[in-house]
């Protein structure tokens, strides 16, 4: 597969590749990405009631922004196989600051998400390089550090995102809520200076098959919004097709060599579950506080930041204790978490506000864990040369769990209209449960296979 070339010597040297400050600007651009998801999470009763949208189909607001972030994370990656990170970082972020200026004029429901889906596709250069960067660039020492400070700063954008979204939108107007974003493209310059020279490959991007993939996703998700049998039937025919094509194409936008590796396939699907609750639940909080609670949007902010200011602190430690201890007992830890949260949410979210408040501290912490260790620990059991295309694929199968946990929650309080609205929230977090329960079942059969392996890689380093 094409590669990247770039001297030892400069993967090595903290100097040279300047890593905190590399790490503090992608951080910064991070918080502004992912703020622009969750700022709109919060305005999101308020564009509902504005244009007359129900909250199934609302919900494509967020989840059609979670697709195509998923695709555009994945193509990034993919294309960083053979384009200097500088550049795609370059055209990500332009696109994105040209999308937030036309986003400000926009009042049309299928324009707005038009334009999501334009920022969404130069904002997964940020997300999608960020983790490839650490695993190309930060020593195995201090790449755990390193990846736990990008993942506190989406932490904090996932807390900071609600208050600043509830201020402006509450003061000024949910359009305003795209100003925010063009600010990103203060970072280009510095990017451009800190990042290493690199030395390149020629190489092929599968676009067929990146088109493939993002229209078999898109149809899987809208069927679980609509459940039309006439969307499964083209969805069915899209994935034989893209399945057909990837056993084909020798060079395919989704290496087969990494979804034939059983312990990577149990991650990706551990970690899709993790961003399948998280983005449940902000989704679901400040739909709570304001039918629930009739909360204004500056106080769902309000409510919401508590829990990621915890996170952020805590992603200080979990970034120590990855690098000291690994990652296991951080992916259990922040399992656990996620299961007690969803289990306090089914049962007490509706009776006070404040119970939201302090119980969302908890899954955020988990979340935090969760994102970093496992993220950590694919650059970890994947060769250098295949960690592009793995971080990549990761990357589109956790926002493709956002895209799905968002869907789904919306279509579960649409199907149970007429009931009360505690019981409409419980059946949902019951179900976040079930999940949590799931994944942590996989999370058992990745060690175990794991732990069968040591010794055989053991006895064939001694030979």
């Amino acid at each position: 597969m094409p590669s990247i070339l770039t001297a030892p010597s400069k993967m090595e040297s903290t100097v040279h590749l300047q890593e905190n400050k590399l790490i503090l600007i992608w951080s910064v651009t991070t918080l502004i990405v992912v703020m622009n998801t969750t700022m709109f999470n919060v305005a999101l009763p308020f564009i509902l009631k504005d244009l007359s949208l129900n909250s199934s189909l609302g919900s494509w607001l967020v989840s059609g922004y979670s697709i195509m972030f998923a695709i555009s994370t994945l193509t990034f990656g993919r294309l960083s196989d053979f384009v200097p990170l500088s550049r795609l970082l370059l055209h990500g972020i332009c696109l994105l600051g040209i999308s937030s200026v036309i986003g400000f004029f926009s009042s049309n429901f299928f324009i707005l998400v038009g334009v999501r889906i334009l920022q969404a596709a130069g904002a997964g250069a940020v997300m999608g390089l960020s983790m490839i960067m650490a695993g190309r660039y930060i020593p195995l020492s201090r790449r755990g550090k390193a990846m736990a400070i990008i993942a506190s700063a989406a932490s904090l954008a996932f807390g900071l995102g609600p208050v600043l979204g509830g201020v402006i939108t509450q003061y000024l107007g949910w359009n305003y809520l795209f100003v925010v974003t063009i600010f990103s493209v203060l970072s280009i310059p510095y990017f451009l200076k800190l990042l290493p020279n690199e030395v390149i490959k020629k190489g092929h991007f599968d676009l067929f098959g990146s088109i493939l993939t993002g229209l078999s996703v898109t149809g899987l998700l809208l069927f679980l919004s609509t459940f039309s049998y006439g969307i499964l039937l083209g969805t069915v025919v899209l994935f034989a097709v893209w399945w057909k094509y990837l056993n084909k194409t020798e060079e395919p936008f989704i290496p087969l060599i990494l979804l034939r590796n059983k312990q990577y396939t149990k991650l990706l699907l551990i970690n899709c579950s993790a961003f399948f609750i998280n983005f449940s639940n902000l989704f679901l909080m400040p739909i709570i506080l304001t039918s629930v609670f009739g909360k204004e949007p500056a106080e769902l902010g309000l409510m919401i930041f508590p829990g990621a200011i915890i996170a952020v602190v805590a992603g200080i430690y979990i970034g120590r204790f990855i690098d000291r201890f690994g990652n296991a007992p951080l992916i259990i830890f922040g399992q656990l978490l996620l299961l007690i949260a969803s289990i306090l949410f089914a049962w007490f979210s509706s009776a006070n506000p404040y119970f939201i408040l302090f119980i969302y501290m908890i899954p955020s912490v988990g979340f935090t864990a969760i994102s970093s260790s496992i993220s950590n620990e694919i650059t970890r059991i994947l060769p250098i040369n295949q960690i592009g295309s793995g971080i990549g694929i990761a990357q589109l199968t956790q926002f493709f769990g956002a895209g799905l946990g968002v869907t789904i929650s919306g279509f579960l309080i649409t199907i149970q209209e007429g009931l009360s609205l505690e019981m409409v929230y419980r059946t949902i977090f019951i179900c976040f449960s079930i999940v949590n329960i799931m994944a942590s079942f996989i999370y058992g059969f990745y060690l175990r296979r794991a732990r069968l392996k040591e010794p055989k890689l053991n006895s064939s380093s001694i030979e």
